[in-house]
């Protein structure tokens, strides 16, 4: 077999700026404002508080920006507490193929970097981070999404921690070696329980901050030394073997360094599980051309592709009476619910007790839960969705969204991006403050002081948060 490991950390460790289009770069910046925002936003969900508390205790005074707040702390706990909150609202991007969240990593971990390191520009951050989302999404994709959820492991968690590594290792200048062993290092702080869906727990949300912050370590203790296994992804007792049963190891090389993985990301719009996402759209569709209401409704039918089926469908006690947030975001019956009774699911719905009204909890046992292959062929390059309204006059209204919004092929323009950021992160931060992050990050250029933007997605002792 090939030296996969060697060929991926070397490829990676040779990649600059110069190697990067301005559609790459704009993609970087683009990505990096919808990072930013649900950071901001999530610095206020109960599961960053105790991650605030522990810094607050831990003493770990420092000179990087935990978002969103008036704390500063070491690199490694900004990592960790920037990704936790980052992906606590189920609204941070996803990488199509590899059914993995990277931005919440990579980002977490780049800022972190870049605020120890002044002499840092904006091409090295963002070839860091455009690396990383390679590695990340590249290793999921081998691995097959559907194969590791069986398997009990987390996209996010697992893969994530090795790009993770690798933006920290070319932030921290290593060599070509010390990167080698500093991804080998990481194939032992590589892990992501899915057991949090069995009771709606916060563990999830913990993964990215995780996988980060372990990033950070593999690469600083690669770089005084420390050696790790130079075969971790192919070898006997490799990565590939561990976390897979099918496995296809030529999809982490094949065509590497042709374009790039950063492109096929997509951007959430709903505040939920990705495999939700398509159904959604779907049916807030049919309810504003239809205009549909719950009491016309005798039965609604989703189709949902095999790989998200234990995310967001079973078991199916849980789906159909979410009993928490978390509840609500992995469950299907509940999202096509309140799709059809708002004609929206952004956050207000997932953070709210809409999962405890009667209306939704009828509407709910309706929905008919379906496996279809006419969605299955060409995944997992789309996440499509098929949904049937049967109304109680016997009229039926189906639609198929092939594309949902915020896929690379149906993108958020700059504008509507700007306003899914105003919206979240005006939760924590002035009007002005949070139209002064999106103008600095969508001009990012070369000669770009990094900390000024980070500096303004801190939240000042002296101001109190907007009234919600």
């Amino acid at each position: 077999m090939d030296p996969i490991t060697r060929t991926l950390v070397f490829f990676s460790h040779a990649l600059n700026s110069n190697d990067l289009s301005d559609e790459v770069v704009d993609r970087t910046r683009y990505l990096l404002l919808d990072y930013l925002g649900v950071a901001i936003a999530g610095s206020l969900t109960d599961s960053s508080q105790p991650v605030y508390r522990m810094l607050a205790r831990s003493a770990s005074s420092g000179p990087c920006t935990v978002i969103g707040t008036a704390s500063r702390t070491t690199p490694e706990y900004a990592a960790l507490a920037n990704g936790a909150a980052a992906h606590s609202l189920e609204l941070d991007d996803t990488h199509q193929g590899g059914s993995i969240h990277p931005g919440v990593v990579m980002f977490s971990t780049a800022i972190a970097l870049s605020e120890i390191y002044p002499e840092m520009d904006n091409g090295q951050f963002v070839s860091a981070v455009v690396a990383g989302y390679e590695v990340a999404a590249r290793l999921s994709i081998s691995l097959q999404p559907k194969s590791q959820y069986e398997l009990g492991f987390h996209p996010t968690a697992t893969c994530g921690v090795f790009g993770a590594t690798v933006t920290a290792a070319k932030l921290l200048g290593l060599n070509e070696e010390q990167m080698l062993s500093a991804v080998g290092i990481a194939g032992s702080m590589s892990a992501g329980s899915l057991e949090f869906l069995a009771e709606g727990t916060w563990t999830k949300r913990l993964h990215p901050g995780l996988a980060a912050q372990n990033g950070i370590l593999a690469a600083k203790l690669a770089a005084e030394g420390f050696r790790g296994p130079t075969t971790i992804l192919e070898g006997r007792d490799g990565f590939l073997w561990a976390y897979s049963r099918k496995a296809k190891p030529n999809l982490i090389t094949q065509d590497l360094g042709q374009d790039f993985e950063i492109m096929r990301t997509s951007i959430k719009p709903h505040a939920c599980c990705r495999y939700m996402q398509a159904s959604i759209d779907a049916l807030i569709g049919l309810a504003n051309e239809h205009d549909i209401y719950p009491e016309q409704v005798e039965r609604i039918e989703v189709a949902v592709l095999e790989a998200g089926w234990s995310l967001v469908c079973e078991p199916r006690a849980r789906k159909y009476s979410p009993e928490n947030s978390v509840d609500a975001q992995f469950s299907m019956p509940y999202g096509a619910a309140v799709a059809l009774t708002d004609r929206a699911a952004s956050l207000d719905q997932f953070s709210g007790e809409s999962f405890h009204s009667p209306l939704i909890k009828k509407l709910m046992g309706k929905v008919v839960l379906q496996k279809d292959m006419r969605i299955e062929k060409n995944f997992p390059v789309e996440w499509p969705a098929l949904v049937s309204v049967f109304m109680t006059n016997g009229k039926r209204f189906e639609k198929f969204v092939r594309f949902p919004k915020g896929d690379p092929e149906n993108p958020l323009t700059w504008q509507e991006l700007s306003a899914k950021f105003h919206s979240l992160g005006e939760r924590v931060l002035p009007t002005t403050r949070c139209e002064q992050i999106v103008d600095a990050v969508k001009n990012m250029n070369s000669s770009t002081n990094l900390r000024d933007i980070w500096n303004l997605t801190a939240r000042p002792a002296s101001l109190s948060l907007p009234a919600s």
